[in-house]
């Protein structure tokens, strides 16, 4: 299985990043609904996407408690 973070949407396209921080474009038809930047996609075996709600929102506040602690400085 493979893990991708949405980076961005540029036209029809997501442009997705992976560990390695190569970027993937991928048709934003071919993702599941309702996705957005930041989600945390896997790609299964058998090719089919899915977003990984878990992830997303550890990886979320993660990065609300960083920029929560800029502003405390």
């Amino acid at each position: 299985m493979k893990t991708l973070i949405i980076d961005r949407f540029e036209g029809v396209y997501a442009i997705c990043e992976d560990k390695d921080k190569k970027f993937f474009a991928i048709e934003a038809s071919e993702l599941p609904q309702n996705v957005r930047e930041g989600d945390v996609l896997e790609i299964n075996d058998d090719g089919t996407l899915s977003v990984n709600a878990e992830k997303t929102a550890e990886r979320r506040n993660k990065i609300l408690k960083k920029q929560n602690a800029l502003w405390e400085s």
